[in-house]
């Protein structure tokens, strides 16, 4: 049994279409597993869905999210809220936007620790310290006390990172955390993930619609489109041999700097029209 499990989880907008199909994944404790999709095809839902942070016009039509065996649905919604804050933590997108503008870093890490861990604040200050420099940045004690425009957005991501792992969570969100960095930074935010998720033995999801990602940090990965599994496999069988023409047009998509002169190979219209109507023939297998 996996640490994660959605089994057959299905979303859809209030008196509109779905937007998730019937989706089952899993993460073991240790793994990283990749979420992979086109913008749109319901990756960062899924998280949503297992962070219980959907918005309130999506509705859940069926479905099951367990952590560690426990069906998250059968819980109260206290108890439920508790669990994830205690077992699961998001490293968002946007560093500039996720933490707070107007409140120091230092409280924005030791406040997690205290609320989950119950710890009193001159422990989780030590904790926090500690972090920082897990996560390789220099004088912990003066970007403790900055706030997040004084800091680069590299810098910015790294304290993101170290307060998803704060309270030594057992499942990680990481929803496409190097968007908004440049390549270089890119590089350097991969490399610390993979580093913390080992020395930590988290599970973690990995939301990206980068190919290139998936290949150098996970062990197996899902490829959505239209909010409906098209592949679920390990990484070295996918990079090997995809088993779905659209995972196969993907892969021959992803752009290869070897070449300079080498043009964006866009995914064949006829391959798009076969998957549609994939999706289209599943939802009518599921009724209106």
């Amino acid at each position: 049994m996996s640490f994660l499990e959605v089994e057959n989880l299905t979303l859809r907008i209030a008196r509109g279409p779905r937007i998730l199909r019937a989706v089952s994944l899993g993460v073991d404790q240790g793994e990283v597993r990749g979420l992979v999709g086109e913008s749109g095809a319901g990756k960062s839902m899924i998280g949503k869905a297992i962070l219980g942070t959907l918005p309130r016009a999506i509705q859940v039509v069926s479905g099951r999210i367990s952590l560690d065996g426990t069906d998250l649905q059968t819980l109260p919604a206290r108890e439920r809220r508790r669990r994830i804050g205690a077992q699961v933590a998001l490293i968002p997108q946007d560093p500039l936007t996720a933490l707070n503008p107007v409140r120091r870093v230092g409280p924005q890490i030791t406040n997690r620790l205290v609320d989950i861990l119950g710890w009193d604040r001159s422990r989780a200050e030590a904790r926090a310290r500690e972090l920082l420099d897990e996560v390789h940045i220099p004088d912990p004690d003066r970007v403790m006390r900055s706030y997040p425009h004084e800091l680069s957005g590299g810098m910015r991501q790294r304290i993101l990172i170290a307060s998803a792992f704060a309270a030594e969570p057992k499942l990680i969100i990481a929803d496409e955390p190097t968007t908004a960095l440049d390549v270089t930074v890119q590089k350097q935010i991969l490399r610390l993930i993979k580093e913390m998720q080992d020395r930590h033995n988290t599970a973690l999801l990995f939301v990206t619609h980068d190919l290139g990602v998936v290949s150098k940090i996970c062990q197996s990965l899902t490829v959505l489109y239209a909010g409906k599994v098209i592949e679920d496999t390990d990484t070295r069988s996918f990079f090997a041999a995809p088993g779905h023409p659209y995972s196969q047009a993907l892969l021959h998509a992803t752009p290869k700097y070897t070449d300079p002169e080498d043009s964006l190979t866009p995914v064949p219209q006829h391959v798009i029209d076969a998957v549609e109507a994939e999706v289209t023939d599943f939802d009518k297998g599921l009724g209106a």
